[in-house]
């Protein structure tokens, strides 16, 4: 691990002005994935500014059924919150699926919207990858690939994200609140902060060197709507997603869609709106055809590799059972 200087910031302001100064300067929230990277030797920081106590770390509903989720709150303590269990289930659901009760007592909101892709190759310094050198090339592309994305990709990468809870929030049409270095403010829509490869994988969102995370904002859910993260993995203990979804519908008293929000994880680099399928689905009844059709049109984009083709169908299918629970709930209630 390189040698690196710590240290604790005061507030946002100072935190923000620390990173902004060093180019080799990052932030350090719970540590559970820039601490793994740094000793894996993909990530060297010349400076490690400490934001995990800044006032940051609380969570906040309002009356209009809205909240407020600052950057630190931990993982643990945002899936276990009364008010987010019962307003946004999609939430809680996918954190407590997104990792062990030890991480989760660790990791921040923040830093999980940050966390880098475990692509093996990105992962292992001794092999090439042109997300942490440009033009080194892309041996996923002819190597081990099962685990990675099928939409969004490039010639460049073909990298997937790891969040399960950014997927959810990108379901949720949740913003990010960002602070820069010279003190202005702005939002993000969690949507909306993620870039794809293109030419250029080492460039994985919008953030500017020195902004920084401060909240997230989740808009109130629509009226009735029903909500689930459902997620497929190789083993049901702590494992990333082969394949995710998070899913928020309402149905009308015709039996029609009203409202339907659909996010996929683990197939592509960042989390994935579909919102292909939802315009298919919005007012129309959620029979299995159609659930099919809007699932398969979402698809058509997808780049698959020989050994992940098999994302394709089970999308399809996540998609389907998803959307088909939901609506049975619903006509339970």
């Amino acid at each position: 691990m390189r040698e690196f200087a710590y240290v604790r910031a005061a507030d946002a302001a100072e935190a923000a002005t620390l990173v902004a100064e060093r180019p080799d300067a990052v932030y350090l929230g719970g540590g559970t994935n820039l601490v793994d990277l740094m000793k894996l030797g993909v990530a060297g920081p010349g400076l490690v500014v400490d934001v995990s106590r800044l006032d940051h770390g609380r969570i906040e509903h309002r009356a209009d059924g809205s909240a407020l989720i600052g950057a630190a709150v931990r993982n643990g303590e945002l899936a276990g919150d009364l008010g987010v269990r019962e307003r946004f289930p999609l939430l809680s659901q996918s954190l407590l699926a997104g990792a062990s009760g030890q991480l989760r007592t660790v990791a921040t909101v923040a830093g999980n919207l940050l966390q880098r892709t475990r692509c093996g190759y990105f992962q292992d310094v001794t092999k090439p990858c042109n997300k942490r050198e440009p033009g080194s090339g892309c041996p996923a592309i002819e190597g081990a690939h099962r685990d990675l994305a099928i939409l969004g990709t490039s010639d460049h990468c073909v990298a997937s994200h790891p969040s399960d809870m950014a997927v959810a929030l990108v379901a949720l049409d949740a913003v990010v609140r960002l602070r820069s270095a010279d003190g202005g403010t702005r939002t993000v829509p969690v949507e909306e902060l993620y870039v794809l490869p293109g030419d250029t994988p080492q460039r994985e969102t919008v953030l500017v060197h020195g902004d920084l995370i401060t909240a997230v904002e989740l808009p109130a859910p629509p009226p009735g709507a029903e909500m689930v993260y459902r997620k497929v993995r190789d083993r049901r203990s702590y494992a990333f997603a082969l394949v995710s979804v998070g899913a928020a519908v309402s149905v009308d008293e015709a039996g029609r869609l009203a409202d339907v929000r659909i996010a996929l994880g683990g197939v592509a680099p960042r989390p994935w709106r579909a919102r292909t399928a939802e315009e298919l689905l919005r007012g129309r009844r959620p029979d299995v055809a159609t659930l099919r059709e809007a699932a398969r049109a979402e698809l058509a984009a997808a780049r698959p590799l020989p050994d992940n083709a098999f994302k394709v169908d089970l999308t399809i299918d996540l998609i389907v059972a998803a959307i088909r629970d939901l609506v049975a709930r619903k006509d339970r209630a």
